[in-house]
């Protein structure tokens, strides 16, 4: 289930101006209101034939706790279609309940991105939902939305994924070849690293989600490191948050693209590894169980049996990514393999920064490493290398929390960071990351005692692989910043007067991808070591079969640990080790265990 595999093509990019001038084109265009009697029910509807909406987008387009909000906008899947609504809650009559409700979406093809590029259309549907919450709304209008952008024969073919949707197409730069070398087994290919060179013009719309990319960083911290370790072994992964879901729609979309296989290394891996993509559902409810369901039954099923030619079907058993409103769903256990639970939109306000809170399915926490947390402060230390004030437009919040507009003033972690150190200061990071094991602090000590020379090289050989992931990567803004306190009112205002480059989320998406390569490169090297030495052995075997299933397992060493930049000390890294060994290239590992010896005692 390799990127090359089940007949699919690698992405193309079409970097015209008219890709990103031209709006993508709908499958159906929708109006939900809210009814005191009857709830939610669409009042005005128009899709192509075979495009069901009834009993379905508009529970997927108003998921629970909307009523708490004065505007959002979710997105979700609805079979091969991507969805966009846009709700708005303005006053009323008491005879509504003294608010009235309404949602105004789309369905566009997912043939072209997770999303369908449906972000395009989001400041327009704002505005028709802004111009139908009233007693009697001018139908006309979606009438005329939907003559104007619906999917036509003919239209439609020209239009290709978001240079963030395709990985597989970017134009890639090596690491540094010191960095993805075995010991004694080097390679001549290069080594993807995700890096996407902008063409010139490229530039991403106002609502696309990779802006939020710095914010990910500040509200995860160092646990976007084992939520994105989850997602590249395609966990699945439940967030359970509040209205409004906006942000935590764009962190699905986010983490899904982080967790990306580069096409660089695609050829490398197991014709049965997972596919290159973490498939992302955005908002769920109650109504997609059976789906989650269907899902688990998928998993437990051959791969030949999984599905059928169908892409739909091909997805299932593969892992997702998906957030909620719906506080039921965090029950099911049997349907999640990693929950995410957001903190409180008022938790912001806290003197303490408030963490989200990752556990498995048994209730036990998942906290970053060590490893984890030095490099995460390597990297924010990287991004904050330009002394400038947030390129990318941020966004501002209204009174209910639902994000209304984009503006520069506000400041992130990322750049609250002052760059003269990577162990600059952080929030308190005791609730999410291990303490430091007793065994580490033998060892540690012991080097220490032995060669405080050989442990200053350790350190600096780990800083040197930080450095080197987002080495190369430009982070300088390409066009003047617009003036503080500025409201983008359209994409054309926004591309115009912002800088619309979005070069510290390029870097962001590059770093990731460079340590995905990594970590692929690395496992790769091991397993072709341990074949050459089962070939040098091979005719001492005189004729007896081999069978990789009986074989014993392939050791990963310490070295090869640190150098896919994981914990040697962690359980849960060497268990991700073995785990990716498996998946991507169908073998049994072992991480070689820890001990300490002095004059032939092993005291830990």
């Amino acid at each position: 289930m390799a990127a090359v595999r089940r007949g699919q093509e690698p992405m193309r990019l079409d970097v015209s101006d008219a890709q990103f001038s031209d709006l993508p084109f709908i499958s159906a265009l929708f109006l939900i209101r809210f009814d005191a009697k009857t709830g939610y029910a669409i009042s005005w509807k128009s899709a192509l034939p075979g495009i069901d909406l009834d009993g379905g987008v508009e529970y997927k387009s108003l998921p629970s706790g909307l009523h708490t909000v004065k505007e959002d906008l979710i997105y979700f899947v609805h079979g091969k279609h991507a969805g966009l609504s846009a709700f708005i809650s303005t006053e009323a009559s008491e005879e509504s309940r003294n608010a009235r409700m309404i949602a105004v979406g789309v369905l566009v093809p997912l043939s072209y991105g997770r999303l369908g590029r449906s972000w395009m259309h989001a400041e327009n549907l704002k505005q028709l939902a802004e111009k139908l919450a009233v007693e009697t709304p001018d139908l006309t209008l979606l009438e005329e939305y939907w003559d104007t952008h619906k999917l036509q024969d003919g239209k439609g073919s020209a239009q290709f994924d978001s240079i963030l949707d395709s990985p597989s197409s970017l134009v890639f730069k090596p690491l540094p070849g010191r960095l993805i070398q075995h010991e004694g087994h080097s390679r001549t290919r290069s080594a993807s690293d995700g890096a996407a060179l902008i063409p010139p013009g490229q530039s991403l719309s106002l609502y696309h989600p990779a802006w939020s990319l710095t914010t990910l960083l500040d509200t995860f911290g160092p646990l976007v490191f084992p939520i994105y370790r989850s997602a590249l072994l395609r966990k699945r992964i439940l967030i359970s948050c509040h209205a409004p879901v906006q942000e935590t729609c764009d962190f699905v979309y986010d983490l899904s693209v982080l967790s990306n296989i580069p096409l660089a290394v695609s050829n490398l891996i197991s014709t049965r590894s997972p596919s290159q993509r973490l498939r992302p559902l955005f908002s769920i409810g109650v109504h997609d169980i059976p789906l989650l369901e269907e899902d688990l039954l998928a998993s437990t099923q051959p791969e030949a049996v999984a599905g059928d030619d169908s892409d739909e079907e091909e997805d299932l058993g593969q892992g997702w990514i998906a957030c909620t409103t719906d506080g039921i769903l965090s029950t099911k256990a049997k349907l999640y393999d990693v929950l995410v639970t957001m903190p409180l939109a008022h938790s912001q306000d806290a003197a303490k920064k408030v963490w989200p809170d990752v556990k498995f399915p048994s209730g036990n926490g998942v906290k970053a490493t060590q490893r984890d947390l030095r490099r995460y402060r390597s990297l924010m230390w990287g991004l904050s290398r330009a002394k400038v004030e947030p390129q990318n437009p941020s966004p501002e919040r209204n009174d209910s929390g639902g994000r209304l507009r984009r503006s520069d003033t506000s400041t992130t972690l990322v750049e609250s960071l002052v760059p003269e150190s990577p162990l600059s200061s952080l929030p308190d990071t005791d609730a999410i990351v291990e303490p430091v094991s007793w065994t580490a602090l033998a060892y540690t000590g012991f080097i220490w005692w032995a060669s405080a020379g050989e442990r200053s090289i350790a350190l600096d050989d780990e800083t040197d692989l930080d450095n080197s992931l987002l080495d190369g990567l430009s982070l300088e803004p390409q066009a003047p910043r617009t003036s503080k306190g500025r409201t983008f009112s359209g994409a054309s205002t926004f591309s115009q007067s912002a800088d619309s480059s979005a070069k510290k989320e390029l870097a962001i998406i590059a770093y990731f991808h460079r340590l995905t390569t990594l970590i692929l490169n690395t496992l790769s090297d091991i397993v072709d070591a341990a074949d050459s030495d089962d070939d040098d052995i091979a005719p001492l075997r005189l004729g007896a079969s081999r069978d990789e299933s009986e074989a014993p397992p392939i050791i990963i060493s310490r070295a090869d640990m640190k150098r896919m930049g994981l914990d040697e000390w962690s359980a849960d890294d060497r268990s991700f080790a073995e785990d990716m060994m498996k998946a991507y290239f169908d073998r049994s590992a072992k991480v070689e265990s820890h001990s300490v010896d002095i004059c032939g005692v092993k005291i830990c």
